[in-house]
């Protein structure tokens, strides 16, 4: 019977057992010793306290003349005896540790390593009190998820123009990462405006609390749940049997001792190369190793070692997925984007049903700029799950950069509902908003509102994503406030030579002005010729217009502005520009007038409405929403010269992005 039941025992359980056995032996060799040292202590302490308690009793009839003095007395020596239990106790809990510690009576590791082999019940590799809270049933089991985080990652990043457009657009209809999310400026509000802001401004409810949406839980949702709560398995039967040795390896990599853990794996797989766990573990620790030393070189042989995984033969599917997962994340930080969709496309292969690996797909497609490949994709996947929020915030995304404004918003506005990861995003809260005013809703605020408070906004008037926090934010500034009143004198100085150089050039090569394709025109003609483009000079343009170029060339605050312009701007009869914003608060924007009509030519930029004059500079913060009309008789030009922010320092204007 015996040998029968044993032979039913793997061998993790059968290391449990010898090692519990070790165990026992050891606690019968620490008892009796324990039991010689009680005895000895015994027959010390009882009667050190018992002549303690005599003289004190015969001390208390001499001295006190009554018998209440000796009752108390009798008492306070109890309690010195109670103390001088405690003290004995004290004694052996000591020595009790010293002696478990010092002269390794029991064996911790062997014991808990084995354990932890069986045992690990919250997947982190060893046997510990969260394992034991697992096992309780006091804490779920947690999911095993391929970490997405962004080791390398800049708080600053731009979307350039699908057709490397120079205007000054709202946020491009380019799709762009998460990782390439900016750091969001919070920063003072205007005082509440009347126009065209609605004087009460509330959040949708459904982006308040999320929890109140009432929408039943279609059955991909349920599904997605149970995925969740099911931990993923990433060992084959290999792997198994050496799991003690990958358990090691990779506590030492959850620890922090990258290196060691390294090493460890590597030596894992050079003794066990047909392994697909411990190749993981490598790719994992060089990944980890890369964020540390902030090495794109070791990123890509930690991107190598995870396309080696996914070759290996017997690989777990949970493995393969968040391998592959991790690869396609991994190369698209590195900017190797059409690599990434290509892992995508193979995971997209093997795992057909999975939802939100197509969800991926259709993103790395946008980031291509192939935005007709993406729109089938999540076509694909509404068809399947038509209430998944991340397929219909990127849908109505795609729906509103081909123009159509009106078929893009209920896309947008029920995947913000939802409050699905991936959906939490400016750029949806701007677009939504923007369409919701291209159609005459006044409910935009509404979302832009919603933006702010979600912190994606600084405000509900400047809806800048590109920024650098702290900045002075106000829309309309004097050239003292900024403090490049020498800039600003000479161009009212020379706008004369200015203005008869754009005449020259608008008169004799129009073509050269090109027209506005930002779709921020509701009608009208609006064409602009670029002199200086984030930070670089364009020759050919300056070799048309010398004299202006030569004025600007001593001006770094605005040759060098790698986030803004320098332009002639024309704007023709009947042109009226949608209200938009910016792409970044890190620029002030100057408006030169050259020909201005006597009437029907203005700018609001939040809630004040200025107009242009010949020869004068107004200055505005184009982060803050501005709107622009012409209803004049002629055409209107203007030269705009973007600077940097006052208060950006030396160093930030000479690392920051170009946009």
């Amino acid at each position: 019977m015996c040998l029968r039941h044993r032979s039913a025992i793997g061998p993790e359980e059968e290391e449990v057992e010898l090692s519990a056995q070790v165990t026992i032996r050891n606690a019968e060799l620490l008892n009796r010793e324990i039991n010689q040292s009680l005895s000895s202590l015994f027959k010390l302490f009882p009667s050190v306290i018992m002549k303690q308690k005599k003289t004190v009793r015969n001390q208390a009839r001499k001295d006190s003349p009554g018998g209440n003095a000796a009752i108390k007395s009798e008492k306070k020596t109890e309690g010195n005896s109670f103390f001088s239990w405690l003290l004995v106790l004290a004694l052996l809990g000591a020595w009790l540790s010293v002696g478990v510690m010092w002269f390794d009576l029991v064996d911790y590791n062997s014991v808990v390593g084995a354990l932890g082999g069986v045992y690990d019940a919250d997947g982190d590799g060893d046997f510990d009190v969260e394992d034991a809270k697992v096992l309780l049933g006091l804490t779920e089991k947690p999911v095993m998820v391929a970490s997405s985080e962004n080791p390398l990652g800049e708080k600053e990043s731009i979307s350039h123009s699908p057709h490397g457009s120079t205007y000054d657009a709202e946020p491009s209809l380019e799709f762009t990462t998460e990782e390439s999310r900016p750091a969001n400026q919070i920063s003072p509000e205007l005082p509440p405006a009347t126009q065209p802001v609605p004087t009460s401004v509330s959040t949708p409810e459904s982006i308040i609390e999320t929890t109140e949406f009432t929408e039943e839980p279609t059955v991909e949702s349920k599904e997605e749940k149970e995925a969740k709560k099911k931990k993923p398995k990433l060992l084959n039967k290999f792997d198994k049997t050496i799991k003690s040795e990958i358990n090691a390896a990779e506590k030492l990599r959850k620890k922090g001792k990258i290196e060691e853990s390294l090493h460890a794996f590597e030596a894992l797989v050079q003794k066990f190369p047909q392994s697909p766990r411990c190749r993981y573990g490598k790719a994992q620790a060089e990944d980890d190793l890369a964020e540390k030393m902030r090495s794109n070189e070791m990123l890509l042989k930690a991107v190598n070692s995870y396309r080696e995984v996914a070759e290996l033969p017997d690989v777990p599917h949970d493995l393969i997925k968040a391998t592959l997962k991790r690869r396609a994340d991994r190369q698209q930080f590195l900017g190797r984007t059409r690599g990434s969709l290509a892992t995508l496309e193979k995971l997209v292969q093997i795992f057909p049903e999975d939802v939100s690996l197509k969800n991926d797909l259709g993103v790395a497609h946008l980031l291509l700029g192939d935005n007709k490949s993406a729109k089938r994709i999540y076509e694909e996947v509404l068809a399947r799950a038509p209430h998944d929020g991340f397929a219909k915030v990127h849908y109505g995304f795609i729906l509103k950069s081909e123009n159509k404004i009106a078929e893009s918003i209920p896309y947008l506005r029920e995947g913000l509902e939802t409050g699905e990861p991936g959906t939490d995003d400016g750029r949806f809260y701007f677009h939504l908003g923007d369409a919701l005013q291209r159609t005459g809703d006044k409910s935009a605020y509404d979302w832009y509102e919603a933006g702010h408070r979600r912190g994606h906004f600084a405000s509900v008037w400047q809806r800048s994503l590109y920024n650098v926090p702290g900045l002075r934010a106000q829309p309309w500034w004097t050239a003292e406030e900024t403090g490049y009143t020498v800039l600003v004198k000479m161009l009212e100085r020379n706008w004369l030579t200015i203005r008869d150089e754009a005449l020259s050039v608008l008169d004799g090569t129009s073509g050269q002005f090109s027209p506005e394709d930002e779709n921020l025109r509701e009608t009208g003609d609006w064409g602009q010729f670029t002199l200086w483009q984030q930070g670089r000079k364009v020759a050919d343009s300056c070799r048309h217009v010398p004299k202006t170029c030569g004025l600007l060339e001593r001006y770094p605050e605005a040759t060098s502005c790698k986030r803004g312009q320098i332009k002639f701007s024309v704007m023709q009869v009947g042109t009226h520009v949608w209200p938009h914003t910016g792409p970044t608060n890190c620029r002030l924007r100057m408006h030169l007038g050259l020909v201005i009509p006597s009437k029907g030519c203005r700018i609001r930029c939040t809630n004040q409405t200025r107009e242009w004059e010949e020869g004068k500079v107004l200055i505005f913060d184009d982060s803050f929403e501005h709107e622009v009309w012409q209803e004049a008789e002629s055409y209107r030009l203007i030269f705009i010269v973007d600077v940097w922010h006052p208060e950006l320092t030396q160093l930030q204007r000479q690392t920051l992005s170009p946009i």
